[in-house]
């Protein structure tokens, strides 16, 4: 199942997901050059020059700003050293160009997190994540707020829908451990010590000329839903085992 959006859908997806990572790569362009070329001070009026002026400086701060604080903070969000070192489900044999690897305790058993994890998709539960964001670029989704019996049975090779008429596939289940998608990544839950679990998303960029495009448009607001996504299956996972 993988269809091509309207151009209308595919105009807003970027607009909304690539918003924020293109500016970062426009502010990195255009400062520097600002700054040496002294454009601000060219403006009329003192404000406009002062504002022109901030607006330079924090051009040239932010990409170093995320690219070594806020960058590394989002790809290892909540992961130990040991889960950033070990291999998981869909990892493949080569190298990649980088692996993100998030992670969250959930104070329930995997078998109450997994019902909450294959029931993703755009047609099913939803991701977990902002709805109001992903409803910007079209989606059309509403994250579930229980578990659906009719959702539960998934199979390699079913489809993932992502946006209405885009598609991907599973590419491995193991109840209730890993969830492999094609071309995002896995999902595992593995038993913590306290009877509870972890929940590790792990992705990879993999060697290859689309890799570019990831890192300008998609990287930045990818790393931002998916926390908030394993956040999301936390707390529904807690709240129906009613632990707090």
């Amino acid at each position: 199942m993988r269809t091509e959006p309207t151009p209308l859908q595919l105009a807003r997806a970027v607009t909304v997901v690539a918003g924020g990572p293109v500016l970062l790569a426009l502010a990195s362009a255009v400062a520097p050059v600002a700054a040496a070329r002294r454009w601000p001070s060219r403006l009329r009026g003192r404000t406009t020059r002062r504002t022109a002026w901030a607006a330079t400086l924090a051009g040239l701060a932010l990409p170093w700003v995320y690219a070594g604080m806020v960058r590394p903070w989002l790809q290892n969000w909540g992961s130990t050293e040991g889960e950033r070192d070990r291999r998981y489900p869909g990892d493949g044999v080569g190298r990649p160009l980088s692996t993100s690897t998030r992670a969250v305790t959930v104070r329930a058993p995997a078998e109450a997190v997994w019902p909450w994890l294959v029931q993703i998709g755009q047609d099913k539960g939803g991701f977990y994540s902002y709805d109001w964001l992903e409803n910007l670029a079209g989606c059309r989704l509403r994250t579930a707020t229980r578990v659906h019996p009719e959702w539960q049975h998934a199979e390699p090779g079913d489809p993932l829908v992502l946006f209405p008429g885009v598609a991907t596939k599973l590419t491995e289940v193991d109840a209730p451990h890993a969830l492999v998608i094609e071309g995002w990544g896995a999902y595992v839950v593995e038993p913590d010590w306290d009877g509870g679990c972890r929940l590790v998303a792990r992705s990879h960029v993999d060697r290859e000329p689309r890799a570019l495009a990831y890192y300008l448009g998609i990287e930045l607001p990818h790393a931002v839903m998916e926390r908030r996504m394993l956040l999301g299956i936390k707390e529904h996972a807690e709240r129906a085992t009613h632990v707090f």
